[in-house]
Order: C-alpha cells, then sequence, then structure tokens
C-alpha cells in the first residue's frame, strides 16, 4: 500500500503545482492590489487639502494676476459705464507712478525693518527666559505672553485707541503730573503707534514658537555646559540661540508677511487718528480704497506688486541665512 500512495500522492502535488501561479499563494476570493492604486492612496487622503488649497489660494492668485492685466476705459464724456480692455502694463505703470500707493510700500518697509528685529528680539527674550532653569511659575508667564495673541486684531486696536485718545489716554495722565504728553497720533509717531500694538499682539506669539525649539535641545548639552563653568549667559550665546536659528527664520518670514499685510490696526485707529492715517496709509489699504472706487483691476495690480515685493524679499532672505548658516 505505501508504494501505491507514493506515485498517487507525487501525482497529485505535480498537478497541484502546475496548475498553482507562482509566487504567493492567494486566499479564495482576495484580490491583488495594483501598484498605481497604491500610488494614488496618498493623493486621495491629500485631496481634501488640495482641492481647499487651489479653490481657495491659488484661484485668488490666479484671478488677481488676470484681472491686474485689464484697465478701465471711458469714453465720450465719462457719461457711460467705463469697460475693461486688455492692457497688461496700463495699471502697473499707474501703481508705479502713484505716489500714495509708493509711500504706503515704503512705509510698510520701514516698519518691517525696525518692528520686526524689535519684536522678534523680545520674542527671544521670553523664551530664554521661560526655558531658565531658576524660572518659577513657567505656565503662567507663558500663557499671559500668549493672551494678546488670542485677542482678535481689531478689538485689540480699538482697547489701544481708548489708551492713545488725546481725550481719554491713561498713559497722558500719568505724565500730566511731569508736564508731559505723548503724542501717539502725530504723522511722525503714527507708525509707531501701530507698531506697539502689532508687537504687543505678536512678541508672545513668536516666543511660544521660540520656546519651543528650545525644548529640543538635548539636556546633556546644556548640563555638560554647565559642568564645564559656562554661565547662564554664555549658555544661552553659545548654545541656546545657535539651536533656535531654524525657528527664528521660520518667525521672521511670518512677521515679514505680516508687516506686508498690515491693514487691521491702521483701519480701525484712522477714524480717531486726526488724519495723520490715510486711506492709503499701508498697500493693503490702498488697494481697498481702490475697490471701493470701483477700479477692481487696479487694485488687483497693486496687490500683484506687493505679492513680488514680499516674494523677493522673502527669497533674499532665505538666502542670506543660508550662505551664513554654511559659513
Amino acid at each position: 500500500m505505501t508504494h501505491l500512495a507514493d506515485p498517487v500522492r507525487a501525482s497529485a502535488h505535480r498537478s497541484t503545482a502546475g496548475t498553482s501561479p507562482p509566487g504567493r499563494s492567494r486566499r479564495p476570493g482576495s484580490r491583488t492590489t495594483r501598484p498605481g492604486a497604491r500610488r494614488l492612496r496618498p493623493l486621495l487622503f491629500c485631496a481634501p487639502f488640495i482641492v481647499l488649497f487651489a479653490g481657495m489660494y491659488l484661484a485668488p492668485i490666479a484671478y488677481a494676476a488676470v484681472s491686474s492685466l485689464f484697465a478701465l476705459h471711458r469714453t465720450g464724456l465719462g457719461l457711460t459705464a467705463p469697460t475693461a480692455r486688455f492692457d497688461p502694463l496700463s495699471n502697473y505703470t499707474q501703481a508705479l507712478q502713484d505716489d500714495a500707493f509708493t509711500s504706503s510700500l515704503i512705509r510698510v518697509a520701514l516698519f518691517g525693518v525696525v518692528q520686526v528685529p524689535v519684536m522678534l528680539g523680545l520674542a527671544l527674550v521670553l523664551a530664554l527666559l521661560f526655558d531658565a532653569k531658576s524660572a518659577r511659575g513657567k505656565g503662567f508667564f507663558r500663557l499671559s505672553s500668549f493672551l494678546p495673541y488670542a485677542i482678535p486684531g481689531v478689538s485689540a486696536a480699538l482697547v489701544w485707541s481708548f489708551m492713545y485718545s488725546s481725550q481719554s489716554s491713561p498713559i497722558n495722565r500719568l505724565l500730566e503730573p511731569l508736564g508731559a504728553a505723548v503724542p501717539f497720533f502725530d504723522e511722525d509717531l503714527a507708525l509707531w503707534s501701530v507698531a506697539n500694538i502689532v508687537t504687543w499682539s505678536w512678541a508672545g506669539y513668536n516666543a511660544i514658537i521660540i520656546y519651543s525649539a528650545l525644548q529640543a535641545i538635548p539636556s546633556e548639552i546644556l548640563e555638560a555646559a554647565r559642568m564645564d563653568g559656562a554661565s547662564a549667559i554664555r549658555i544661552a550665546w553659545s548654545i541656546k540661540i545657535p539651536a533656535v536659528r531654524g525657528a527664528l527664520v521660520l518667525t521672521t518670514v511670518f512677521s515679514i508677511i505680516g508687516s506686508a499685510q498690515l491693514f487691521n490696526e491702521p483701519t480701525v485707529l484712522q477714524p480717531v487718528s486726526g488724519g495723520s492715517i490715510s486711506s492709503t496709509f499701508t498697500p493693503i489699504m490702498s488697494a481697498q480704497s481702490a475697490v471701493a472706487a470701483g477700479n477692481h483691476h487696479y487694485a488687483a495690480a497693486q496687490s500683484v506688486l506687493l505679492a513680488v515685493a514680499v516674494g523677493v524679499v522673502s527669497f533674499a532672505f532665505f538666502k542670506l541665512t543660508e550662505r551664513k548658516g554654511q559659513a
């Protein structure tokens, strides 16, 4: 029986091996996944973001760029409605020759050159204090520094307009015994009054970002520096600040973009500024004035010029910091 069964089993094995496909055996009813389908799976997960990003970000940029290539033309005595004609250089030429718009660009550039370093320097000092080994009540101070960011910009500007008012300013009331007063809405101080509000609102937010980067520094490095006799200031200068270079670059770029988008604070302060803050105080306000006048194409051209300027400055800053990092 054994010799008869062996050929039967051998033939059965050969027949099974001949019919089964090479590779792993598949379960009944299982389906193989094509490589192309596997590659599409990540795109399916990213599809909601891609759709929203394209619809809410890329589409408006494309629409503004196309709209800026058309200019409004009036015929006759101007009694008829203006018509939009394809004139790709008209709006850009007008914007570059517009003293109000170019002045707003220079004003915002000055704002960024002064306010951004001051704000990030203050944020860095706060982050180092939060990270100090001898600090007490870190949670309370982190929360209190972050609270101004949680207040909407319009609400913060309304509160500060009360602080700046020549009639109700508590700051000037405190200075009355000294015979001094701060003209917050003077033409030379109006920009820095706005800068004070922005610094108050965003310094704590940037400090939290820098503080998070400080938490990634290995504790062994800090302990080794302390054992070598390094002071807290030397540790901060030689170890902590170089370690948060990436966070500083990130917050600087965000601050540059935020400076170019300056709108809420000067718009809220404009009615009480006595004319020192005009309707074209910033590039965004200038574009908004063009929209209010019904010239959407001119506003689009101003927006495109502002976006290009911010992109060039951000790219140059990235390249500059990259070279310094490699050096």
